[in-house]
């Protein structure tokens, strides 16, 4: 049992693990922003165009049941604007390191010695160290 435990400690404190609850911690306040940016900008310019509350948008069925698409199409376009500002902050993430490779200046780099040459005799590529040529059997200076 103490060995369940220990490999427990171990999946938990891995970097993943860690990273992971913290984006699920900052992914539920970002939605609340969003859901802010929805119901208190984006509702009120929609409004100019139709009806401000999408939420009462319903189709009754038997009973007190009923199909909610006003509030389904509130939860696409909230989803929508959080998909767009996350394309955009990977974006932006992007051009920074981008442009942080940028900024560093490249170290000059010196070309490899080169490791073969061309025969004089039958012009193929043998190793630079060689003193026969293995194609044409030549001897080279």
């Amino acid at each position: 049992m103490k060995k369940f435990f220990n490999e427990f400690k171990d999946f938990i404190c891995r970097g993943n693990v860690i990273d992971l609850a913290v984006g699920v911690i900052i992914g539920a306040a970002f939605k609340d922003i969003v859901t802010s940016l929805t119901d208190n900008i984006i509702s009120p310019i929609l409004a100019l165009f139709g009806k401000a509350n999408l939420s009462g948008y319903v189709i009754p069925l038997r009973g007190d049941n009923a199909i909610k698409y006003g509030a389904f199409l509130t939860s696409v376009i909230n989803f929508l604007i959080m998909a767009f500002i996350i394309f955009l902050l990977i974006k932006g993430i992007a051009a920074i390191q981008n442009l942080g490779g940028k900024l560093t200046k490249k170290s000059e780099e010196v070309p490899a010695e080169p490791t073969t040459k061309v025969c004089p005799f039958c012009k193929s590529e043998i190793a630079i160290d060689a003193t026969r040529c293995p194609h044409c059997t030549s001897e080279l200076k």
